[in-house]
């Protein structure tokens, strides 16, 4: 039985017909001047030295070996096959598209390439690699050439095992592959690469989002007595400047909020003497270490713990972004790997529900009881990243889910794991604040963790923060996790104090002017002070806050203002002369509408003569407080310098169990030597 093929198969099965040298010759020199007019204006190498097509038609015409030379069709078709292989691997045909994607720790690029070339992307270039190696993987199916091809080539194939060595001489592996002697000026060059330095991931440069923060300034005691402000107990900025620093990169000033760097730290203050009151002010007057003419003021204040039995269920909504952007070490694996160590500290009969958003948004865990651990990490462990980021409605879902499963006598909080990147549906700060403001009314509170760098969006998590009752965090690392979801978790989840406010009012008789250090986004109206009605931050359970003032006293020569010369002269005595100021502190108990009042002067005779006779939790303190404004510009510290700040911290470390101080000492050492800006990544 015959087919319509057996006529073909039959011609390559017989002698292949002897081939006419000279139509050889004329076919060729078409080939080669066809190719010369289509490709001209292709980037093949340096124009100093001859172009590789040029010197292999000078192999062919000047080979007398190809003048009697018989070749199989299969023999010619694989010669040919891997020789314009390698004209299109060096001529630059094979291209990928443009995106935005890099290779971490990628070997050299070429040495002269087209300007648009030049303009393309990182991916660009991983996705030509990845392109040129699938090829070759492709060519070593193809038979090995006859040793006879050799002199026609002008290529050693004597020790090839197929066509791919013809281009990766080390064993068909395109990455190792190197230009060989005899090719030298053409364009691509490759060094070796493993697996790890072949990683695919996103990361943007340069686009960090922060508010505009103008550093408070100095005020007349005279004109402006009382100063109030909202506690504030996120710590975001401080590991957000430590991640910087590590990098050998200053952080922009507005990343620095000198309040959450003092804040940071936990400081062994005096707790309240019973539980009747959530908390105990504890307040001290030293000398400035950068101003000898000035004083500072220290404010600290301890709330009370509760123990095990008496922190309530939690009913958590994590809110995970897996958007493109998330695609980064830094992001979804870490934030993964964090809300597990969160699980791992939760009771049995707490809940935890998981909604993501990305293009759109949705439940991907209904809500479980953390006693069923195994079934929460399966469903963090299948999240992947990929699509745009339509926060807002991840928000509105994730509210919905925590009032579905609402707890009347416990902990009811949606936790926001994100970069902030929101870019499909609302995207308006102002516009997310109002929703997350109203929805405080519900019982449902708000935290976010923040993660990643390059396309972080902190003003967004700041404003979702403050407005919804929770706390903001940046997780750099996974020993920050821990230390924010696990050691710091009472603090973080539990509040024993609500709408918390400070307000100081000082006595003009004996202070000239005074400044607030930090807090600039907390600032608040005199008359909120007593409007219940005006939200303000929240204190879990055996949490700390700091704020500290600089103030001038009447009779000191460091006074930036002058006197009034049609000011009163005479002042009649009034009440608390032997004292700085009062401050008072309201607060409301959970679930109470109505606040309750703390208040405690400031005596002159209290205060410490030198700054080494202050408390060590106030001093060290100031030296976090220091390095902050030194951040920002230094634009009050005068000549004080980073040095100063190191033997600050160093006489006031104490105990350090969890060598947080320590690590801030050699943060302060990082900032004078880091870049003023981070080289551009290519």
């Amino acid at each position: 039985m015959t087919d319509d093929f057996d006529p073909l198969k039959a011609l390559f099965r017989g002698e292949a017909p002897k081939a006419d040298p000279a139509a050889k010759a004329a076919g060729i020199e078409a080939a080669m001047a066809a190719y010369d007019e289509i490709f001209s204006k292709a980037s093949q190498g340096t124009r100093a030295k001859p172009r590789l097509m040029t010197r292999v038609r000078g192999f062919l015409s000047g080979s007398t070996k190809m003048q009697g030379l018989r070749l199989s069709h299969g023999l010619m078709a694989g010669a040919s096959l891997a020789v314009i292989t390698l004209i299109a691997v060096n001529s630059g045909m094979l291209r990928a598209p443009q995106n935005t994607f890099f290779i971490e720790d990628q070997p050299a690029l070429p040495t002269e390439i087209d300007s648009k070339e030049k303009m393309a992307e990182p991916r660009q270039r991983a996705d030509a690699q990845v392109a040129r190696r699938e090829i070759v993987e492709q060519l070593q199916a193809v038979p090995k050439p006859a040793p006879e091809a050799s002199g026609a080539l002008g290529l050693d194939l004597s020790k090839s095992e197929s066509v791919a060595d013809v281009i990766a001489p080390k064993g068909g592996n395109f990455t190792d592959y190197s230009e060989p002697e005899s090719l030298a000026g053409s364009v691509m060059t490759y060094a070796p690469t493993t697996a790890d330095q072949r990683q695919i991931y996103y990361q943007d440069q340069g686009r960090d989002r922060f508010t505009d923060i103008k550093t408070n300034p100095v005020k007349i005691a005279e004109d402006e007595p009382v100063s109030t402000f909202s506690i504030d107990v996120d710590t975001s900025s401080y590991s957000f400047v430590r991640g910087e620093l590590n990098r050998n990169v200053l952080p922009q000033k507005d990343a620095v909020r000198v309040e959450e760097m003092i804040n940071y730290f936990p400081y062994d203050y005096a707790g309240p003497a019973d539980r009747t009151v959530p908390f105990k002010a504890n307040v001290s007057v030293f000398p400035t270490p950068w101003n000898s003419d000035t004083r500072l003021m220290h404010i600290g204040i301890k709330g009370f713990s509760l123990n095990g039995q008496e922190k309530p269920k939690a009913n958590l909504v994590f809110l995970v972004d897996t958007s493109g952007s998330m695609d980064a070490p830094d992001k979804l694996p870490l934030l993964q790997n964090s809300l597990k160590l969160l699980v791992d500290t939760m009771g049995p009969e707490d809940t935890v529900s998981i909604v993501t958003y990305a293009g759109s948004a949705g439940t991907v865990l209904e809500p479980t009881k953390a006693k069923d651990k195994a079934k929460i990490i399966a469903a963090l462990d299948r999240l992947m990243a990929g699509g745009s980021t339509a926060g807002a409605e991840g928000i509105r879902q994730a509210y919905q889910l925590a009032e579905q499963s609402f707890d009347k006598t416990g902990i009811n909080r949606v936790i926001l794991a994100t970069d902030g990147d929101f870019n499909v549906g609302i995207t308006d700060p102002q516009e997310l604040k109002s929703f997350v403001e109203r929805k405080r009314e519900s019982g449902v509170t708000l935290s976010v963790l923040g993660f990643g760098r390059g396309n972080y969006n902190d003003e967004m998590m700041q404003t979702l923060a403050q407005n919804g009752n929770g706390n903001a965090a940046y997780i750099d690392t996974l020993n920050e996790a821990r230390k924010v979801l696990v050691d710091e978790v009472s603090s973080t989840l539990f509040t024993i104090a609500q709408d918390v406010k400070i307000q100081v009012e000082f006595n003009p008789d004996t202070v000239s002017e005074y400044r607030l250090i930090g807090y600039e986004t907390r600032m608040l109206q005199r008359e909120d002070f007593n409007n219940d009605k005006v939200d303000a931050g929240d204190i879990g359970s055996g949490h700390t806050v700091t704020a500290i003032y600089e103030i001038t006293p009447r009779d000191s020569k460091a006074k930036l203002n002058d006197d009034l010369r049609y000011g009163k002269s005479d002042t009649p005595a009034k009440a608390g002369a032997d004292e700085y100021g009062f401050v008072k502190i309201r607060y409301k108990l959970p679930g109470e509408k109505d606040s309750k009042l703390i208040s405690e002067p400031m005596k002159i005779d209290a205060a410490s003569a030198t700054l080494d006779a202050a408390p060590q939790e106030s001093r060290f303190a100031t030296a976090v407080s220091a390095f902050g404004q030194l951040l920002r510009g230094a634009q009050y510290t005068k000549s004080y310098s980073y040095d100063d700040v190191i033997a600050l911290a160093q006489g006031a470390k104490g105990k350090d169990e969890f060598g947080y101080r320590a690590e801030f000492v050699n943060l302060v050492r990082l900032a004078k030597t880091a870049q003023g800006l981070e080289p551009l990544k290519q």
